[in-house]
């Protein structure tokens, strides 16, 4: 199947700078931020956004890398961080792609448990395929694309990049 570029790392650095722009407007009135990304790329994301964020305001952010089985995503839900450290506060759930939803919407539920400030959602990609009713506060670019096609967001030493195949 043919790989077709969809973002190159400078339109990907741009994207991220945004992301984190919007962030840091909807939670200025916070002293700080938990920037909650889902393990691997999701989490690759929200350091990359934490770097930015970092750079252009105050706000002191704490990383959590969330654990989900996104085969299974009954499966309990673990972060790098306990409930005590992100309750009450402003927190973002990250991720690369909002495929169907599936992930997003599990990992909503978990942090639903704990009071928090305030609760939003950013991915890079958001595909439009929503099998639950889930939607990213902040994303990068939207795709209508077929239910054959996948979007591949690779992070890499030589250059961040994503392609639909």
């Amino acid at each position: 199947m043919k790989m077709n570029k969809i973002l190159n790392h400078t339109e990907i650095e741009h994207k991220i700078k945004r992301i984190a722009y919007q962030i840091y407007e909807t939670f200025v009135d916070e002293d700080s931020i938990v920037l909650a990304g889902i393990a691997s790329n999701g989490y690759i994301l929200a350091e990359k956004i934490a770097k930015v964020l970092g750079e252009i305001s105050p706000l002191k952010i704490l990383l959590c890398e969330v654990f989900i089985d996104k085969q299974n995503p009954n499966a309990e839900i673990t972060t790098s961080l306990s409930k005590e450290a992100y309750k009450n506060q402003g927190l973002v759930l990250v991720d690369d792609v909002l495929n169907s939803g599936t992930t997003l919407v599990y990992g909503v539920k978990h942090f639903l448990e704990v009071p928090l400030s305030k609760f939003k959602t950013a991915v890079l990609v958001d595909r439009n395929h929503k099998k639950y009713p889930v939607k990213a506060d902040f994303k990068g670019i939207s795709l209508s694309t077929s239910l054959q096609e996948h979007v591949q967001v690779v992070f890499d030493s030589t250059g961040d990049y994503a392609y639909l195949n």
